[in-house]
């Protein structure tokens, strides 16, 4: 076969032609995510206080997903640059086999376990009902996401980064039509409610079939059949080598996010529904770097498969300048304009009072979190995740949600804010440690 465009195409031109396509993608769907609660604000704002509450089970469904993903990415494209055809087929049917397992699991979270979920953090029962009628559905269908996920990774391993754009873009577009119908109860739908906004569903089962059928149609490098199917447990463990520590590092979110709630609902639920509205405006900023970091660690593994170090540290230094870049700008937004911001969600005085210091503090973390992220990829596609997992542990649960708890003592709450900033300057100089450490024990021998 003909050598893959990872190997030869200049480096700023194959990570633009990778990533752009991906950071689209996730821009679309970081568009839908803000258009989601604008539209469940308008029920009220207990309703906006339940969806932020759903996002630690929700961030743990995708934690699962993507970083098993990550785990075939990154050693799928490894096998792609060694020219091994054969390995790459079987741990491309393998990654089938993952999607099942995984999805099963969240079902029975969503059948069992979610109005404990709600109880653990809240006794407002408008919150625990609608939360519940929400997170239900998001869990108990949530074998579209997993397979959206898992097909548009092997797409991304083989450079065909397009394609995913196309999937993800598709999903969240069929999200944002169908949001406010069932929310609302338009063109003859039933008002829904709070449960509408579980549309999201409805846009991933969409993606996830047509990500599956583009796999068949154009990744004519992966072949996956599943007749005579036999579990690989060395490609399971492998998989895993590199995916757990991505699991662990984004399910961290989950309960950096949950332990947040509980410390913010002392204050008022409003407080709560600024942290979560908070999250979906800086997936604006941060999904494009998650983009980033989806096209270069293929590029980055294949490389380093195919034992080109010097297409491995271009890779490196473009993908930081470029995370950087996007990050400053979204500072800058967040200090600028957070009001406008707000009044996006029907923001009243209060949420107005203390959602506009809480996004330009937290925002001040943006400028050092480009390099973490960046690097973070790196790690990953040189498998060294564990690193990558060392750092976020050490974020999010070592500082932030200590320091917040010791800030939020004094009964002021715009001091929690306070708490992201200390935890990044902490993140980035743990990841100067471990990315000087990589380059002189992988990156310097190839």
């Amino acid at each position: 076969m003909e050598e893959n465009k990872m190997g030869v195409m200049p480096v700023n031109r194959l990570i633009i032609s990778m990533s752009l396509p991906i950071m689209i993608s996730m821009l679309v769907q970081a568009l839908y995510n803000i258009v989601d609660s604008i539209f469940v604000a308008k029920i009220s704002e207990n309703a906006l206080t339940a969806v932020s509450m759903a996002f630690p089970i929700q961030n743990l469904m995708i934690a699962v997903g993507v970083g098993t993903a990550v785990g075939v990415n990154a050693l799928l494209a490894r096998a792609l640059g060694a020219k091994d055809y054969d390995r790459v087929n079987r741990i491309a049917e393998n990654a089938v086999f993952l999607v099942g397992v995984s999805y099963v699991l969240f079902l029975v979270i969503g059948l069992f376990l979610v109005e404990s979920f709600y109880r653990s953090q809240t006794d407002i029962e408008e919150i625990v009902t609608c939360g519940k009628e929400y997170l239900t559905i998001c869990c108990c269908l949530s074998f579209g996401v997993f397979t959206q996920v898992m097909f548009e990774r092997l797409l991304q391993a083989t450079g065909k980064t397009f394609y995913t754009m196309v999937t993800q873009g598709v999903g969240a577009i069929v999200n944002i039509i169908m949001d406010p119908i069932m929310i609302f109860g338009l063109f003859g739908c039933p008002k829904m409610g709070v449960a509408g906004a579980a549309a999201t569903v409805i846009g991933q089962i969409v993606a996830g079939i047509l990500s599956v059928w583009l796999n068949h149609a154009k990744n004519h490098e992966v072949k996956i059949s599943m007749k005579g199917f036999r579990l690989d447990v060395p490609v399971i463990r492998q998989i895993y080598g590199i995916g757990i520590p991505s699991i662990i590092m984004q399910a961290i979110g989950s309960v950096m996010v949950y332990g947040m709630n509980r410390i913010l609902i002392t204050f008022t639920a409003t407080a709560t529904a600024v942290f979560g509205v908070y999250f979906k405006l800086q997936s604006f900023v941060f999904m494009p770097v998650f983009g980033l970091n989806n096209g270069i660690i293929p590029i980055i593994a294949y490389n380093y498969g195919a034992k080109k170090r010097e297409r491995v540290m271009g890779t490196i230094r473009h993908s930081i300048l470029y995370a950087m870049s996007i990050m400053i700008l979204g500072f800058l937004v967040f200090q600028v304009m957070p009001a406008p911001l707000l009044r996006l969600f029907n923001a009243s005085e209060t949420m107005m009072s203390i959602g506009v210091p809480a996004l330009r503090i937290i925002s001040i973390s943006f400028i050092l979190a480009g390099f973490c992220i960046a690097c973070g990829s790196v790690f990953q596609a040189l498998g060294r995740s564990v690193y990558s997992m060392v750092v976020s542990v050490a974020r999010q649960l070592v500082v932030l949600l200590p320091v917040a708890y010791c800030l939020a003592l004094p009964g002021n709450v715009d001091l929690v804010w306070w708490a992201f900033p200390a935890a990044e300057l902490m993140s980035l100089a743990m990841t100067v440690f471990f990315l000087l450490r990589v380059n002189r024990n992988i990156i310097s021998t190839l």
